[in-house]
């Protein structure tokens, strides 16, 4: 039987309960099991694990909020801002090159971008990016001089890429208004280029890193619910919001590889998907409460989680 190192799953189902399950991978039929569940007030559209797998952030229309997963206690968060910005979109964690501890960036509906130091839990950055649109997507990068690079994108076509300094200010590199993409997800490259992923359209665009030249576009024929890349295994994978999850290429052959099959959706709705045990396994959310896993070489479904009876299981990282 197969084996696969899956150091931890989260998963979210609108409203705010939100279920742990953990994977030591013991030789048994049942990979999987459910380490605990936890509960937030208001509905949660963004889940971050922090990069050392001990801390979990968790961002909705409550604003955010950061739990230690080991003890499961809520950290304590001195930002109380979150009527003012919005709701939570997205977030990531950082791990900075000199930086003590990992700093949470999170962003809001009213086009926030927000910075949180880890340890303690303190707000050290925040800024309101263009005129306001919802951030939908951020990634992280480190350049080649030791500074943190950002990528933002947001409701209204524009996709930047700013630098996080050492004394948390940021810094603009490029900002850039697509044709017809509304950004849904974006990853940078290995050479500091960035990718975009278009939701309506389903484009896959690649950015030049210095000038936010387009050097690759072409369509995934399908809507976009979220996308994720593994630069090791050169492949990227959407929800195409239809059957399931489909594989590409980030180079070469712009056909799908393949597409991991899921049950018919009732409705179509955005559900992440992810990359885990370094590449090998697909992760992805549902409408009917289950969370579908994947061996990402062979489109088998290896496993499905139950969180619940029904409803959506949208947010997972």
């Amino acid at each position: 039987m197969s084996t696969y190192q899956l150091r931890s799953l989260h998963i979210e189902i609108t409203p705010a309960m939100f279920s742990l399950p953990w994977s030591p991978f013991r030789k048994s039929a049942q990979h999987f099991q459910h380490q605990a569940r936890l509960t937030m007030s208001g509905s949660v559209h963004a889940l971050a694990v922090s990069n050392d797998g001990q801390a979990l952030a968790c961002g909705g229309t409550e604003g955010i909020k950061v739990w230690d997963i080991k003890s499961r206690k809520e950290l304590t968060c001195t930002s109380h801002n979150y009527e003012s910005r919005g709701t939570v979109s997205c977030a990531v964690w950082i791990t900075a090159r000199l930086a003590m501890t990992e700093t949470l960036c999170y962003g809001t509906g009213l086009g926030y971008i927000v910075f949180l130091r880890r340890s303690p839990v303190d707000e050290t950055c925040a800024r309101r990016l263009g005129s306001g649109f919802e951030i939908t997507c951020i990634a992280w990068d480190m350049s080649s001089e030791g500074s943190t690079r950002i990528a933002v994108g947001t409701r209204d076509k524009i996709v930047q890429v700013i630098v996080l300094s050492a004394n948390s200010q940021l810094e603009a590199v490029f900002a850039v208004r697509l044709d017809n993409t509304v950004p849904k997800s974006v990853a940078f490259a290995d050479d500091k280029g960035v990718y975009v992923f278009g939701l309506y359209d389903g484009n896959f665009i690649k950015l030049k890193n210095d000038d936010s030249a387009v050097v690759k576009e072409y369509s995934c024929k399908s809507v976009i619910g979220h996308a994720a890349v593994n630069q090791k295994r050169g492949v990227f994978v959407v929800d195409n919001a239809t059957d399931g999850f489909t594989l590409y290429r980030l180079v070469g052959d712009e056909e799908p590889v393949r597409t991991f099959i899921t049950a018919p959706p009732s409705i179509s709705v955005p559900k992440q998907v992810a990359f885990g045990a370094e590449g090998r396994l697909v992760v992805g959310g549902s409408d009917n409460g289950l969370v579908y896993i994947f061996e990402r070489k062979t489109g088998k479904l290896l496993e499905t989680l139950h969180h619940s009876d029904a409803g959506l299981v949208q947010t997972i990282a």
